[in-house]
């Protein structure tokens, strides 16, 4: 029966010397939590498990793209769709776009990842023209007017190819490369860095009744399966990071099994990437039916996915998480080296 080890991520400012630290970044381990299907689960000193799990475990990541994993960074949304769950019909004119990546940036946003297709629950699928037409424009304005990456957010080979001509870096798929079978042979043609994230089903039915036999295990099979198709198509799999899709196909307490042990996806052995934000799950928990004010909820969950070495926050409020990633830094190191 397959094992699976994760790290147990540590962030205290006292590091013992025979700790190891997580993915060459900002979190340490001494000890891993070794998971089985059949239920049972052990914690094992770091230094007892198989080479190979720890040199996954502890390798420096690449630069993604030109984005260093050696620090936490926020992908900042930009939905330019008439009717995203929380900020549908806001940006969807390139100099609204434009406006809303220029305040991102200025506020600590790393990454724009642009988007021309809701994918909330429910949603219809939207002809590849449509996305284009919504898409390109304002990929083209960030491009020409802002020194930020940009990330298009399509499961479509024609967007992707449109996007990347246009300025953009990275494809990020909510479909985990399973919905176009031309986008991810086309990534590694334009050799660019690739998301590959989970979801069960489409957005049309993802959560009507989401059922698995044990969703960490289930969703890191997935990934770890999609990781070596792209690597042997030609992608490297230091440009590859992963998404386990928080509320795509989850009920709340699959997310909650996810998000409690998340740093189980460094065994991958990929930058890991969360996108929590404003979703339904803290709206149940947090008593919050308004998207935006689902702020201290989304902010909460992004930190502990920092504190378990998660590299990239996707994130509707740059601002807010920004502040709060600086002053967790701070308080965990007991320092400030800023102006």
């Amino acid at each position: 029966m397959k094992t699976y080890y994760r790290a147990i991520a540590q962030s205290d400012a006292a590091q013992p010397e025979d700790a190891y630290v997580l993915a060459g970044g900002w979190t340490w381990f001494s000890h891993v939590e070794c998971l089985r299907r059949d239920g049972t689960r052990s914690v094992v000193p770091a230094s007892t498990v198989p080479d190979h799990i720890l040199e996954a475990l502890t390798k420096r990541r690449a630069p993604l793209g030109y984005l260093p994993m050696t620090k936490p960074q926020i992908m900042g949304i930009l939905n330019v769709t008439p009717d995203s769950f929380s900020d549908g019909g806001h940006f969807d004119a390139p100099e609204q776009a434009l406006a809303h990546a220029r305040m991102m940036a200025s506020q600590g946003a790393t990454l724009i990842d642009v988007g021309g297709e809701s994918t909330r629950p429910g949603a219809a699928e939207v002809a590849v023209s449509d996305e284009i037409s919504r898409t390109i424009p304002a990929i083209r304005a960030i491009s020409d007017a802002l020194d930020v990456p940009i990330s298009i957010d399509t499961r479509k080979a024609p967007v992707a190819r449109a996007a990347l001509a246009a300025g953009a870096m990275l494809v990020n798929d909510v479909a985990g490369f399973t919905f176009d079978p031309e986008l991810a042979p086309l990534c590694a043609e334009l050799r660019a860095p690739v998301c590959v994230m989970h979801a069960q089903g489409d957005p049309q039915t993802m959560q009507q009744n989401p059922q698995y036999d044990d969703v960490l295990l289930d969703v890191y099979d997935f990934l770890e399966s999609q990781i070596a198709m792209l690597v042997g198509i030609g992608i490297p799999q230091d440009q590859i990071c992963v998404d386990p899709g928080i509320g795509f196909g989850k009920t709340l307490a699959h997310n909650l099994a996810l998000l409690s042990r998340i740093s189980l996806f460094h065994t991958l052995g990929c930058p890991v990437l969360l996108g929590a934000s404003r979703k339904g799950f803290i709206k149940t928990i947090g008593n919050a039916p308004n998207p935006e004010r689902r702020v201290g909820g989304s902010v909460a969950v992004a930190l502990e996915g920092v504190a378990q070495g998660v590299q990239i926050l996707r994130v509707h409020d740059v601002d807010d998480t920004r502040q709060a990633l600086q002053l967790w830094q701070a308080v965990t190191i007991g320092e400030f080296n800023g102006a």
